[in-house]
């Protein structure tokens, strides 16, 4: 489970935004104030930080200047729509700065777009038989090449990097085409259907009624 930090002084907001997460199947930890946000990030790991600017205590521009040597990404979300501030933001090493309001599908496409630049290291997921090389952007199965077309390949590879979760078709589409992206969900199935057939994924590659997908482990 990738592990996100709230740091949101409104418990409302923050409430909202924890059920977005987890509707993306992230674990979301809220905590209300600056400081004790810099406590949180020395001491335990958080794959994402997802921080206010205007925070009691110490505000989120101070708060990420002091853990940056702790690595790990974060995403300003604040209602103030200053360029000036979103700069500073930015120059501070935030991976991106998102103005309130905004939409639970554009924040999980945000988020897992960070996710995917923070991981890019790892250059090399595998399943069962299946080994796919991100770097390379080859898919084998055994000893056998499988040629997949560009979006093929995304949706496999976004399947791989949230094992046994139930994904929408929504979720997929943000993910794999944008969250402007304005297809229908025919376009993900069409693809998922493409990717069980030429992997063999038909008892794998679950339909989860009303919902979307599921790739089980």
């Amino acid at each position: 489970m990738i592990d996100i930090l709230i740091v949101e002084d409104d418990l409302h907001i923050a409430k909202m935004i924890e059920a977005t997460l987890s509707i993306g199947g992230y674990q979301g930890h809220i905590c209300e104030n600056g400081r004790d946000a810099v406590e949180r990030i020395m001491g335990e790991h958080f794959d994402l930080i997802l921080l206010d600017v205007m925070l009691p205590d110490m505000d989120g521009f101070e708060v990420i200047q002091r853990v940056q040597n702790r690595g790990t990404p974060v995403i300003f979300l604040t209602a103030r729509q200053e360029v000036a501030d979103k700069v500073r933001g930015l120059r501070l090493g935030a991976e991106d700065y998102i103005v309130k309001p905004f939409e639970a599908v554009e924040l999980l496409a945000r988020v897992e777009v960070v996710l995917r630049r923070s991981n890019r290291g790892r250059n090399v997921l595998a399943f069962e038989d299946i080994v796919v090389n991100l770097d390379e952007h080859t898919v084998r199965k055994g000893d056998r090449l499988v040629s997949l077309t560009p979006k093929e390949f995304d949706v496999l590879v976004f399947f791989l990097q949230n094992l046994d979760i139930a994904l929408t078709r929504e979720r997929l589409l943000a993910a794999v085409w944008g969250y402007a992206f304005e297809g229908e969900s025919r376009t993900v199935d069409i693809h998922v259907q493409h990717v069980r057939k030429k992997l063999g994924l038909q008892q794998k590659l679950v339909t989860v009624p009303k919902l979307g997908y599921r790739l089980e482990s």
